[in-house]
């Protein structure tokens, strides 16, 4: 797991340096606070807060730099109104209001568009950052919905390997997440879902990826 953050690191390190040796044009989409609508949702207690986002720049690799394992982040529905992802204290990946459970994740790029999501309780790199804990699927196998529960973090199971890839929209923060054609949405009735498409399906959500600086040195 280290070499793969040393690695992103490098790559985005080698970005800058490209970057810096051209005249950017400041963008046309405008996409660059976070928050699903005209006013962001207030950050959780230990979550620190962003104002004026830089729009996210890709990496040498083509990822966002939010999904170049050197940048943790918070995540919001598309839609929701004041609330955020964490993975709460009964392990389970859920949309609260409050600064319960693990609010802040760390996409770590594998291959392709999918990554292993890690999630902790609060921003920076202190001592208190605490080991990790990952995404994983649930299955209950007993009818209800697949959910995302907490889990150690282990880059060889295919459940923890989630496809993150832009939504239809014209921003460059806001993603579609999936594991096995199953993707991650809101449901009425069980909360947070993964459910695969089919006729008559609801759409799966867009969730925004708001930038809360450099992701834990391990």
């Amino acid at each position: 797991m280290t070499s793969q953050r040393i690695a992103g690191l490098g790559i985005a390190v080698m970005a800058g340096a490209l970057t810096a040796c051209t005249t950017t044009e400041p963008t046309s989409d405008g996409a660059t606070g976070p928050g699903p609508m005209s006013a962001a949702p207030a950050p959780a207690s230990g979550v620190a807060a962003t104002s004026a986002a830089p729009t996210p720049q890709p990496t040498a690799t083509g990822l966002p730099e939010v999904l170049s394992g050197t940048r943790q982040v918070t995540i919001v529905r598309v839609g929701s109104f004041e609330s955020g992802l964490s993975m709460t204290d009964d392990g389970r990946l859920a949309e609260v209001d409050g600064d319960e459970g693990r609010q802040v994740f760390v996409p770590i790029p594998m291959q392709g568009r999918l990554f292993l999501i890690e999630s902790y309780r609060g921003v920076g790199d202190g001592p208190g950052i605490g080991e990790p804990v990952c995404w994983r699927v649930r299955n209950p196998g007993d009818g209800q919905p697949l959910s995302v529960e907490g889990a150690e973090c282990d880059a060889g199971d295919p459940r923890q390997r989630f496809e993150i890839v832009a939504a239809d929209t014209d921003t460059d923060d806001t993603f579609m997440i999936s594991n096995s054609s199953a993707y991650l949405r809101t449901s009425a009735r069980s909360g947070l879902i993964l459910e695969e498409q089919g006729d008559g399906s609801p759409a799966p959500d867009g969730f925004r990826f708001n930038d809360n600086g450099p992701a834990p040195t391990r």
